[in-house]
């Protein structure tokens, strides 16, 4: 079960079946970088194996399909070299069959293996086991809030794919356990092994890691929180001057009252939410039509190209007019719904 001592052993425990992607991705990326080390004149690097967080090495999804792992996780010895924690969605939070592989995670040596990983929810069993404390780490979007209030001691950076603190590595979701794959492979042979590993897969490699992650930048708010109740009215004055008197005055309250309460329910200043606010509005658009990037920023209130390009840099790190590209609808983006009206 130590495999070769000349190759890297990659362990990912499957905590969950309903994203297959999570496990699947990054061991084809370790797989096929033994062929992409071979083609360039290397021995093979990795030698990879799938465990189950339970005894019985089956995994189960919500589709029916059952995943029979070749281990489960407590019957691999250490020393291993990298570990990678794979998924870990709601069914599993407060399974009582968990408790043996979060004693046994636990107990793992940090200073016998190299690095220590998470994809997506896979974060929350890190942090269960105390190897996320005090350290930078993200997870999916929609999970980052729980993590955040559950494990304050973390250093939660929500909208990045990926995060690296020491020997701890952790990523977002899905896909982004693909880039996170491949910056360990970069890491341990060089660029030119992981780009031969990503046309392999037909997969970028210039995805970067401080690339943010495309979640939605406000949660949802209850109606009687005091963000749920201004939602419809911003709505539809956002191409106007929005200040906190304006917004307080809509609420019939004092500004002063105002900020502070807004900061106290959101987390944040009423200037930085209707910033988030107007970006959103931006995005949707952006996606759902052919309207110009000028009359976005202006229906928005947004100001203009310019201001629209800052706000889009400064919170996804990407462009207006990139955006665009990436998350309009595919069908049109292909050609094809043309092809289907004619």
């Amino acid at each position: 079960m130590n495999g070769n001592p000349e190759r890297k052993q990659i362990v990912i425990v499957v905590m969950s079946g309903n994203m297959l992607l999570n496990f699947a991705g990054p061991s084809d990326v370790f797989c096929n970088a033994n062929g992409s080390l071979v083609d360039a004149g290397f021995p093979e690097g990795y030698d990879v194996l799938i465990a189950a967080p339970t005894k019985d090495r089956k995994v189960r999804g919500r589709t029916g399909i059952e995943i029979q792992c070749p281990y489960h996780a407590m019957e691999i010895e250490q020393p291993f070299d990298t570990l990678i924690i794979a998924g870990n969605d709601r069914s599993t939070e407060g399974n009582t069959r968990l408790a043996e592989f979060h004693e046994w995670l636990s107990r793992i040596d940090t200073a016998k293996t190299r690095r220590i990983g998470s994809i997506c929810g896979g974060a929350f069993a890190l942090a269960k086991a105390g190897l996320l404390d005090g350290k930078k780490a993200t997870t999916h979007w929609e999970r980052s809030e729980t993590l955040r209030k559950e494990y304050p001691a973390i250093q939660l950076e929500a909208h990045q794919f990926f995060t690296s603190d020491g020997n701890i590595y952790t990523s977002a979701g899905v896909t982004s356990g693909i880039d996170l794959s491949l910056a360990m492979i970069e890491e341990d042979y060089g660029r030119d092994i992981a780009i031969r590993v990503a046309r392999r897969l037909v997969f970028y490699l210039s995805r970067p890691g401080f690339q943010s992650q495309f979640g939605n930048l406000l949660p949802l708010y209850e109606t009687e929180n005091i963000a749920g109740k201004l939602h419809k009215w911003l709505k539809e004055h956002l191409n106007e001057p929005l200040d906190v008197v304006r917004m307080a005055d809509h609420l019939s309250m004092s500004t002063r009252n105002f900020t502070r309460v807004f900061h106290k329910q959101t987390g944040m200043p009423p200037a930085k939410y209707i910033e988030k606010f107007r970006l959103e509005a931006a995005r949707k658009l952006l996606e759902d039509t052919d309207i110009s990037l000028e009359r976005i920023a202006e229906q928005c209130g947004l100001v203009n190209l310019v201001g629209m390009r800052r706000t889009f840099l400064r919170h996804l790190n990407v462009t207006p007019s990139d955006y665009r590209r990436t998350f309009r609808t595919a069908l049109k983006n292909a050609g094809i719904t043309e092809l289907l009206n004619n």
